[in-house]
Parts: C-alpha cells; structure tokens; sequence
C-alpha cells in the first residue's frame, strides 16, 4: 500500500546520478542511515536476519466461466447519493461525521448479517477465558484455525495477553504460526517495532492519518503473506477503523462482463511515479538516448532492492518525462491455495489513481500508483467505479480497542484503514504458515527449510541491503 511511496523514494535514493533532479530531502545515502542508528540497528537487523522471507505468491487458476456465468447477487442499497456524478467522493464526504459512532452498529451488522457476509468470525473474552491466559489458545488451536478457515478472519476482543508485544507473540506462537518478512520488507513504511516478535507498526504516522487506505491483500505478483494478524495497542481517537472485506464475496458480485474482461486482459500496477522536467530542455537525439540510459540505470539499481520484477516505462499515465515502475500483468482472481475458494485477489481499490484523486489521500505525487489493463491501457472509469461500489458494499468495519486481534487469510480477505484524528498504534505480524495444521498453510516438522538470506537465493534480491534500507527509508523519511 503506501508502503510504496517508500519504495519510490528509495528507488530515486539508489541512483547517485539522478539525485541531483530530485528535492534534496529525498536523497538518502544508506552510509547516513548506518551511522545515525549505531549499534541498536545492528542489533535490529541481527533479529530481522533470523526471519524467513516472505513466501512467493501462489496463483491459481480460477474458471472464471463458472463464475461470472451465475446470475449476480442481489446488492444492497448503496448509501444515499451514491450514485451522483462523482460517486467516489460523494461517498468520502459523508464519512468523517460517522467517525467513533459505529461499534455497537458495526457488531450488530456483522452478527445480523453474517448470513449474507460472514466476514469474519468473533471470539471474545470473559473473565474466565482471560484467567486462562495463553492456555486458552492453545486449548482452542483447532477450532480458532477452523474459524479462520470458514470465515476468512477471526476477531478476537477483549483479551489481555495482546495488550503488548510479549502476550502478541505468545498468542501467535500458541496458534503455531510461523512469521515471516513482509512481502516489500525494504520499503520501510512499516518500522518493525519488535523485531524478535516480527511485529511491524502499521499505517499510523500522523502524515498519512487522512490517507485512506483502500482494500487490498498483502501482496505483490511475486510475493505474498500467507497470513496476517493485526493488533491494536492503541486505538485513534476518532476513526482509524480497521476495514475487512470477503474476496470471496466481491468476486460473486463484480459484473459478470466486467469481471471476463479484467480477467482476459489482465491488470498491472504501476507502484511509483519519477518526473524528470529537466528533459523537456534536452534537445533530440540526445534526449531519447540519456532517457534509455537514466530507465536502464535506474532498472538495474531497483533489482537488488526489490523482488518485484518492475519494469521501468515511461509515460503510462501520458506524462512524458515520467518514469514508471509498474508490476507484471497479473489475474485479479485467484483460487485459495488450499481451501480452492476462488477469490477476488487484485489491490486495484487500493492503488488506483482514479480512486485516490476522489477520496482522502496523503500521498506525494512520487508515490502515486495507478492500475492498467496488461497491455498499459488505461482501465475506463466506469470499470474502476464498479469494483470500488462492489468492495464497499462488502467492506465491514472492525472498531478495535486494546488488545483486540484480527487474524486475516491473506488469500481471502482484504483489508484497509479509515482515516483518523490522534495517535493511533496498531501493528501486524506476517506468517508463511502453520505449525502442526493438517493441509491448510500447514508446514510439517516445524521448521520449512531457508535457504540463508542473501542474494544467493536466486532471487537477486539483496537481503542485506533490504535491512538496511528498511531502517533507512523509516528512520531518515516516514514521518
């Protein structure tokens, strides 16, 4: 998610030649970074080392004939004036009243509704349960797992032992989840907090507080979390709600056209957004030349950074002198990699371009993101408007207070975040799978073979680097 303006301004940081065009304050010398952690990043990164990376995406053929062949679902009403000219931000103007006024109705509409969007399952505390402890995880390992299963995402409310980071990895543990890097670790928007428990801080700088975060899995084309468990530490003062939707639920309800054409021409993501103005004075032909030579160099300084396969073009979006880094064409569906569920699994409602211009947003043009069809062709508005009614009508809100978890399959469900007033401390953990469970996410023995980290896996991703950037980008940038 914003994770990628990140990306971006590393990516401009990586390429001594070209910094001299960009606002000096983006400029971030990695050798700065080292000097001004000292020896608490060393000792951060000799923890992070111990963390298996982020396992690759698992695509799976999902028969979208069988899908979109089925009448849709009837829909709910959408909200008053949803369908006005502008729906997007007609939808946006009406949010921030409703802030801090939803708990009671958001429980009410989960477990009246279930039926129709079972989002996710509740377990919640009592005395009894708290009493118990990490016991009562451990004890109820089986049906929890079942849950998340199901449903997609269990809610767990009112525990005590999650209220720090300690009692969060002791739940996990006792569930046999096993952590993992986040799928772009070096971005550094999230700072891992506590290192040894793998917990990262989620979006909560103040700088991106009226950024709302659409709806979208923790994943790139290469890389995904299998899992994720969110835990609140502090909630916001006004707003910050946690946002869950049932992939499986907006892939039922998409248009069954709309859903045949996405799926044929495929979608690609464009993650940053580099305007060199300065080329507009280069007269031909040496303008075309340095302009190949600035996409190589900048490819190639990307590549060890970033397991992502980005392609560097230029001028997607029609902007001629800006250079994109845009992922590979990708299905927006895919099928669970063990439930077999089929899914809609595409993070369009989150980066596209035309969304973010109509509803709160944060972010500096040079982390912008748009989507496109496979060929670079620019997906109509009316197709992006569609998806965004459809994951909204889907979206549940999860007010949680101190202590509360949601444990999310990855796979399955998306999530997001509401804009918000005040300090708010969530963080999440990302899993490669399960200890001990039978098939789903199940990993035998305990340990799943790793290769050691470092740029002998194949991947040409630079492990070390990655660290280091990481605590860089977050430390030096994300304010």
């Amino acid at each position: 998610m914003c994770r990628l303006l990140c990306l971006s301004v590393a990516v401009v940081s990586a390429v001594p030649p070209i910094r001299a065009f960009v606002p000096s304050r983006l400029s971030v010398p990695l050798s700065k970074a080292r000097k001004c952690s000292g020896s608490r990043t060393t000792v951060k990164m000799q923890a992070v080392a111990s963390l298996p990376d982020c396992p690759r995406t698992v695509w799976s053929h999902v028969d979208i004939e069988a899908v979109a062949g089925k009448p849709a679902e009837p829909q709910p009403a959408s909200p008053s004036g949803d369908r006005d000219s502008d729906p997007v931000s007609s939808f946006f103007s009406r949010l921030l009243p409703q802030h801090g006024e939803k708990t009671e109705q958001t429980q009410h509409h989960t477990e009246t509704e279930s039926a129709r969007a079972p989002v996710f399952s509740i377990v919640a505390a009592d005395a009894q349960k708290n009493a118990e402890g990490v016991e009562f995880f451990r004890r109820n390992k089986e049906d929890i797992l079942n849950r998340l299963k199901k449903n997609g995402s269990v809610w767990f409310r009112g525990f005590d032992l999650m209220k720090n980071e300690a009692g969060f990895m002791e739940f996990y543990s006792a569930l046999g989840l096993l952590p993992c890097l986040d799928p772009i670790h070096s971005s550094g928007l999230r700072k891992m907090v506590a290192p040894k428990q793998a917990v990262y801080e989620t979006v909560n700088k103040a700088s991106l507080s009226k950024h709302y975060v659409g709806m979208h899995n923790e994943s790139t084309f290469k890389k995904s979390a299998a899992l994720g468990a969110f835990v609140c530490f502090k909630p916001a003062e006004k707003g910050g709600e946690f946002l869950l939707a049932d992939g499986a639920e907006i892939l039922k309800r998409l248009d069954p056209q709309i859903l045949r054409e996405l799926a044929d021409r495929k979608v690609r993501i464009s993650v940053t957004n580099l305007d060199f103005p300065f080329l507009e004075s280069i007269p031909e032909p040496f303008k075309a030349t340095l302009k190949e030579w600035m996409q190589g160099l900048i490819a190639a300084a990307v590549a060890p950074k970033f397991d992502m396969e980005l392609e560097m073009v230029w001028g997607a979006d029609g902007t001629p002198h800006r250079l994109q880094a845009i992922e590979p064409a990708q299905s927006p569906v895919n099928s669970h990699p063990f439930t077999r569920l089929g899914a809609w699994f595409c993070n369009l409602h989150n980066h596209s371009r035309y969304l973010r211009d109509r509803r709160p947003c944060a972010v500096p043009e040079v982390g912008m993101t748009d989507v496109y069809f496979g060929d670079l062709t620019r997906i109509p508005p009316s197709v992006v408007e569609h998806v965004d009614r459809v994951t909204r009508d889907c979206i549940v809100e999860v007010p949680m207070q101190k202590g509360d978890v949601v444990l999310v399959d990855n796979y399955r469900t998306l999530h997001g975040r509401n804009i918000f007033d005040g300090e708010r401390m969530h963080t999440v953990t990302w899993f490669r799978g399960i200890l001990g469970s039978e098939g789903y996410f199940g990993v035998e023995g305990g340990e799943e073979k790793q290769e050691e980290r470092g740029t002998e896996r194949g991947s040409g991703y630079d492990f070390a680097a990655g660290d280091a950037l990481n605590e860089a980008i977050n430390k030096l940038l994300v304010k």
